[in-house]
């Protein structure tokens, strides 16, 4: 039996994946959360054999929760569940501990499978994400692609709407760290004020819920 934590800050969306998942012989939902402390809490409680996260979650989230729940249980896999598909994030999220990346649109099928072979050791990516991730142009790779991961990160909360402060609460560093980051990652973005900001990310499929 796999034993499933779910993480989405979604009622109806846990909701679907529990009614999924429980249909199944050999799987179970364990335990649900809608925050990542929730997730760092439930993992820290143990008898999870995979978490199944969404990348966008009030308080912790994204790539540091993928981080902070890799380094608090490495033995449970992570299959991310998100509804960005942009293949720098998809990378991301991979480097930063996800075995396995599936979109909100895909099939059940798609997601059963990849639950099945994250949960056995394997990793895992959305079919229709593979192509933009193996086969893409390095002259058409967009200039967000240059950022650290923590960059990265600064972008999609700011987009989100986030104050400076925070984005720090966020991350757990200061304002004045969140707007060094801010700084530096506008520079590479040639970015020189919030709304082309904003703009750039949501062209780019990167605003954080």
């Amino acid at each position: 039996m796999i034993r499933i934590l779910i993480a989405d800050d979604h009622s109806i969306v846990r909701g679907g994946l529990k009614q999924l998942i429980t249909a199944e012989a050999d799987l179970q939902v364990c335990a649900e959360a809608s925050q990542g402390s929730e997730v760092l809490a439930q993992l820290r409680q143990g008898g999870v054999d995979l978490l199944l996260m969404d990348m966008s979650m009030p308080g912790l989230s994204g790539l540091d929760l993928i981080r902070r729940a890799h380094g608090e249980a490495p033995q449970v896999p992570i299959l991310v569940l998100s509804m960005h598909n942009e293949s720098q994030l998809v990378s991301r999220a991979l480097r930063a501990g996800a075995a396995g990346y599936v979109t909100k649109d895909s099939d059940p099928a798609i997601l059963l499978a990849a639950v099945r072979k994250v949960a056995g050791g394997g990793r895992f990516i959305d079919p229709d994400l593979v192509d933009a991730m193996v086969f893409g142009a390095p002259e058409d790779a967009p200039p967000h692609e240059v950022l650290s991961d923590r960059e990265f990160e600064v972008l999609q909360l700011l987009s989100g709407g986030l104050s400076l402060a925070e984005v720090g609460d966020r991350l757990h560093v200061s304002a004045k760290t969140v707007s060094t980051h801010k700084t530096r990652l506008m520079q590479k973005l040639a970015i020189d004020n919030n709304a082309d900001l904003v703009r750039y990310a949501l062209r780019h499929g990167l605003a954080q819920e």
